[in-house]
């Protein structure tokens, strides 16, 4: 005798134990039974998908380009006419002078100077509109960050350590430093008994 166990009989209609046993397929089993049952609906649909997603990855791709090329347009037109205004307002300080030196063969020396002074105004306000501004330390403590010393001097009337006189003044743009003042600092007086 064999312990193998009977197989049934499909003639006669019998159903392997295994069969009844099994539970009812799931819609996911369904939906893959689906897609093997049409491989050709399932592929398109796949197809059909992946060039939407391509269109989609091109069109982006195209406008991060057309950013780029933008950006690299505006920074070209900024380095190039970044100075545009500057310059349009320093045109009128350059029509004054033309003016001055036109009208110097005729005028007097106090109506030169006010010519030269309104110049000079008129320049300083166009540079202060720009952020331009100066650095005129006269008094103040001596700061090597914006101050150049030229050298030092005793002098009682300011304090050691200080700016006693501005020989060349300085200029900032926005706070930063363009160019330095130059100036003499102030040292402590010679004793009053060293000429004894």
């Amino acid at each position: 005798m064999s312990a193998e166990p009977k197989r049934p009989d499909i003639e006669a209609g019998e159903m392997p134990p295994e069969a009844g046993d099994q539970p009812a397929p799931d819609a996911a089993a369904e939906e893959n039974s689906e897609a093997e049952a049409n491989p050709e609906a399932a592929l398109a649909e796949a197809q059909t998908k992946a060039d939407e997603n391509w269109n989609l990855y091109l069109r982006a791709a195209a406008e991060l380009e057309n950013v780029r090329k933008r950006a690299a347009r505006d920074v070209e037109n900024a380095h190039r006419f970044a100075l545009e205004s500057f310059g349009r307002e320093l045109l009128a300080v350059v029509d004054s002078l033309e003016i001055g030196l036109a009208a110097a063969d005729n005028a007097d020396a106090d109506a030169l100077r006010e010519g030269s002074e309104a110049t000079c105004k008129l320049l300083k306000t166009t540079l202060e509109r720009f952020g331009i501004s100066e650095v005129d330390p006269e008094g103040e403590p001596f700061d090597p960050e914006m101050h150049e010393a030229m050298s030092m001097m005793p002098s009682d009337t300011v304090e050691p350590g200080s700016v006693a006189q501005v020989i060349q003044k300085g200029y900032a743009l926005n706070g930063r430093l363009l160019r330095p003042a130059r100036v003499i600092v102030a040292a402590e007086p010679p004793p009053a008994d060293a000429g004894n």
